[in-house]
């Protein structure tokens, strides 16, 4: 399986701008700048999108293992910090609330590092990864 997006920029760094589009068209010509990387216009940048990538992709991994270990999902939601600091992506912080019919604390929390350590995102990902996770 193969996915892909494109960018597309124009002008200068600072006040140039540029579209995301992406294979399935969810986003299409989505604005992103400097202004929305760097201060707070209106629009997407790179590590926001990461941190999609990440919080999706950590949540089906933690199903997967949820369900592997004989349990059913209510709910999961993943919030996911991007740290952007000099130039660097420096870490990645995973939120995570669940509802988890029967399972018990320790194990959930075990599957929570298992899914940390082992979904697709967290594996290209160069950086820190740490994560917090509540049982409700």
């Amino acid at each position: 399986m193969k996915r892909n997006a494109t960018a597309v920029w124009e002008g200068s760094l600072k006040e140039g701008d540029g579209r995301l589009t992406t294979q399935s068209g969810v986003l299409s010509n989505t604005k992103y700048s400097f202004k929305t990387r760097f201060e707070s216009e209106l629009g997407t940048n790179p590590e926001e999108l990461v941190a999609a990538a990440h919080s999706g992709c950590f949540t089906m991994q933690l199903t997967a293992f949820i369900n592997e270990a004989g349990y059913s999902v209510t709910s999961i939601e993943t919030k996911c910090d991007i740290d952007f600091q000099n130039g660097s992506i420096v870490s990645s912080h995973l939120t995570v609330n669940a509802k988890i019919e029967g399972i018990e604390e320790g194990e959930f929390q075990q599957l929570v590092t298992k899914a940390e350590q082992n979904c697709p995102i967290s594996k290209l990902l160069n950086t820190k990864i740490t994560s917090e996770a509540t049982l409700a």
